[in-house]
């Protein structure tokens, strides 16, 4: 899944390789995936795209926007992209973007995802305009007193993990990144945050900044795959590729839970 650091990369790397290139052929819902959304009629998106001059790409929160003059495609954080040389395309995608050069982008959901197409400041999803309005842990905008602004009376009875990586309060960072996030400041994903002191509410600032910039620096989780499906540079410090090895600070062996709807790792000895 395509969270802050990735969809950074993905990003740069589009605008590396099919910025200025023109759209001549657009095909959506090639593959059935009952749990791919689209913006409209799968259908449309031909007339919509094709002929248009590709832009500049960004990321929003874990998503990535690719310009096309006065039409976006967003690929949301439940769809890969990856970037095809000529004749050298996917037989199965929720998505194939042909260029005028014979290269082509396809995209593919494996459990649920989304890749829109509309025109510019006509998309009305509240996810979206959430994303587009917070600044993103990696940009200065996101500081120490915006970090503060987060925490607010109710926040207290959430979780580590909620207050991460629940209601958007920073899109983009989910519950694959927030791993390494909450093991770096020594916080449990299930402790309550009305028992995070404010010392470690710093630390758990100083964490959410540099991990994700760590990872972002490194081209990504090594548990997911970027534009050209390489995995990325950035060794995870929990995940299910560590479970039950050697806790890295103390050496005791590395946990798992299920917990909000999903897999927390943790060190039981080095996070409270």
């Amino acid at each position: 899944m395509l969270e802050i650091p990735e969809s950074h990369v993905i990003a740069g790397q589009l605008n590396e390789t099919i910025r200025g290139k023109t759209i001549s052929f657009v095909e959506a819902g090639h593959t059935p995936h009952s749990f791919t959304w689209y913006s409209e009629k799968p259908e449309l998106y031909d007339d919509l795209l094709s002929g248009k001059k590709i832009g500049c790409s960004r990321a929003v929160g874990g998503m990535v926007e690719i310009e096309a003059q006065d039409c976006r495609l967003l690929i949301q954080d439940g769809a890969s992209p990856r970037f095809y040389e000529e004749g050298k395309a996917p037989s199965k995608h929720q998505l194939f973007v042909e260029f005028d050069d014979g290269t082509a982008l396809a995209c593919s959901v494996q459990m649920y995802g989304g890749i829109w197409a509309f025109h510019e400041g006509e998309n009305n999803n509240p996810y979206y305009l959430t994303a587009l309005e917070k600044p993103s842990p990696l940009s200065e905008t996101f500081d120490f007193p915006y970090f503060l602004s987060l925490r607010d009376e109710d926040s207290g009875r959430l979780s580590a993990k909620a207050f991460l990586a629940t209601k958007q309060r920073i899109p983009g960072l989910g519950n694959g990144t927030l791993q390494d996030i909450l093991f770096t400041c020594g916080i449990h994903p299930k402790r309550k945050m009305e028992e995070v002191s404010g010392t470690e509410y710093r630390s758990m600032y100083d964490a959410v900044k540099n991990v994700l910039a760590e990872m972002a620096a490194k081209g990504g989780r090594d548990t997911e795959k970027d534009l050209f499906a390489r995995p990325g540079g950035y060794t995870t410090i929990l995940s299910k590729k560590t479970l039950w090895t050697p806790c890295p600070r103390c050496g005791y062996e590395l946990r798992k839970g299920t917990y909000l709807g999903g897999t927390i790792y943790y060190c039981e000895h080095c996070q409270s």
